[in-house]
């Protein structure tokens, strides 16, 4: 099968969606299909090559197509190079022909919807706009990343048969290398003799990073909190008001799995203020901590308790800094179950693949 992804994405990006969207067409193309990513000729400060960016294979191919590159200078200049973009897109899709068009970008098949019938449209975050109830109408199916943004859209009109859910996923085999911890930390400046929860990814206000900072002003001297990502003039502003968390800034996905074995405990505090939090989101970063083999804290979520359970994490109430602070201090103190959810976490994570995403995705495809 011929399959286009249509992505409105800078490849390589510092942002976790450039590895959902790479993985995903590793993923197809490994199954066998002729794969061509789709994305718009824009400026990139990370000059990689994503192939190497992402430890991906190179089984298909990327075409970067002419836009108006105007996105770092306001929403309107994101908006003007979004339909720029579409319309790229749209004259792509119309000449080249493809057995399937998949995208997570509403705007660019949106125009193809009127012409094709073979769109599928992966869903991440709730939006309902003109745009989306003309789409879900048009696109032959619907890829949902959690049964909470599935249940949104058919409360909203949508036939339940159009919709498969496909949580994100992992490749496992990126975490199959066993780094030494100390000699880790030596690598990346870390105390050796300290103990370490550390969060990976963006510091955006519904990923719940405020509980951490406000929690790490009540734990002792021998632990030590950690974050990887942010940009880097909110490091620098949170580096003066938190000089005792140790910011690492932003790290190549590559690099990850041995990020993550600096640890002996791994935060994922998503606030439950916000619906995308709460109900919306799989984030890639649940999968790659359940195959680091860690022990996991999370917020105790819709979104994150169709993967989790209190078999392989520790779940605690969300936005509570107090009940934070008394889970890490549980989990670095209760060295046997904590080792013992981080494997079972381990277990449980060998079904949430990207190729067995890709391959759920496909089947349901071919059944439409």
């Amino acid at each position: 099968m011929k399959i286009l992804y249509i992505a409105n994405a800078r490849l390589p990006t510092e942002k976790a969606h450039g590895i959902q969207i790479m993985k995903t067409c590793e993923a197809f193309a490994d199954l066998g299909h002729s794969v061509s990513l789709i994305v718009p000729r824009r400026f990139n400060f990370i000059k990689d090559d994503p192939f190497e960016y992402y430890r991906v294979k190179r089984n298909f191919k990327i075409i970067k197509l002419p836009t108006i590159d105007l996105v770092k200078f306001s929403k309107i200049g994101f908006w003007i190079e979004s339909i720029v973009f579409a319309k790229m897109t749209f004259l792509y899709g119309i000449i080249h022909k493809a057995d399937l068009i998949y995208s997570r970008d509403e705007l660019p098949i949106f125009y193809l919807s009127f012409f094709k019938k073979n769109i599928f449209w992966e869903t991440h975050t709730g939006r309902y706009n003109f745009v989306v109830k003309h789409l879900i109408k048009r696109c032959a199916g619907i890829v949902s990343i959690t049964n909470g943004l599935k249940d949104f859209y058919v409360k909203n009109g949508v036939d339940a048969e159009k919709i498969i859910v496909a949580s994100d996923a992992v490749d496992i085999a990126d975490f199959s290398k066993n780094y030494i911890q100390t000699d880790v930390r030596k690598k990346f400046g870390l105390p050796v003799d300290k103990k370490i929860i550390l969060y990976a990814g963006r510091l955006d206000g519904w990923k719940g990073v405020e509980t951490i900072f406000k929690m790490s002003k009540f734990l002792p001297d021998e632990i030590r909190v950690v974050i990887i990502g942010g940009e880097s003039k909110q490091i620098s502003q949170l580096k003066e008001e938190y000089p005792h968390i140790i910011f690492l800034g932003q790290c190549p996905y590559r690099e990850l799995a041995e990020n993550l074995a600096a640890a002996d405990a791994l935060l994922l505090p998503n606030t439950g203020k916000n619906e995308i939090s709460a109900h919306f989101t799989s984030p890639l970063k649940l999968f790659a901590y359940m195959a680091s083999k860690k022990p996991i804290i999370a917020s105790e979520l819709p979104s994150l308790r169709e993967i989790l359970n209190e078999e392989n994490a520790y779940l605690v109430e969300p936005d509570d800094e107090f009940a934070l602070e008394k889970t890490v201090k549980r989990v670095l103190n209760q060295k046997e179950i904590s080792e013992s959810k981080a494997n079972e976490a381990y277990q449980d994570v060998q079904k949430y693949t990207w190729r067995a995403r890709a391959n759920k995705i496909i089947n349901f495809i071919n059944k439409i």
